[in-house]
């Protein structure tokens, strides 16, 4: 694996976290009923870093929860014979409220729909979104995010990384080439 580029340090995830929290308080008209859901791994920090901005910008304390994918995948044989199952932290009612899955990065879109299909398992939203820190393109099924951190067109030998603080002791993402 060979570094082809950093694409975002501290700065510029934290500006990019700004704007995203900015883009969903306008859209949302504001914070009523609105919910943050990580999915796991990754995109939980980023949830609870937008909250933490919308807070701040707002005043208004926002509910985060995490999400765990692990049996709503559709590769679930391709991953492991027998799947490790971890609770949802959605502990909250969801009913009529608006939910933000939040994530690292979109490729196919299929963690995305089995985020969508965990949460809807948990209740029955008003809307669900998808914020995503970037979106490599190459999607398998039509979902699209609606907020956006950068879109970074990939081919299929590339690999994004996403390092955040609070699992990886350091903030950037950076594009790299696999080996063929």
């Amino acid at each position: 694996m060979e570094l082809k580029a950093l694409l975002l340090d501290e700065k510029a995830m934290e500006r990019t976290f700004t704007r995203i929290s900015h883009e969903i308080i306008e859209k949302n008209k504001g914070t009523e009923d609105l919910i943050l859901i990580g999915i796991k791994r990754r995109g939980v920090p980023l949830a609870k870093r937008i909250a933490d901005m919308i807070r701040d910008i707002e005043g208004n304390e926002i509910t985060v929860a995490s999400v765990d994918i692990a049996l709503y995948r559709d590769d679930l044989t391709l991953i492991q014979s027998e799947p490790i199952v971890n609770s949802n932290e959605i502990k909250i009612d969801i009913t009529n409220k608006k939910v933000i899955l939040v994530d690292d990065v979109l490729y196919t879109g299929r963690t995305a729909r089995a985020a969508i299909e965990a949460v809807i398992d948990c209740g029955r939203p008003k809307m669900i979104q998808l914020a995503v820190l970037i979106d490599r393109g190459h999607r398998e099924i039509p979902i699209r995010a609606d907020y956006v951190g950068k879109n970074v067109p990939t081919s299929k030998n590339e690999m994004i990384s996403v390092k955040v603080k609070e699992i990886d002791d350091k903030d950037s993402v950076s594009i790299y080439e696999l080996g063929i």
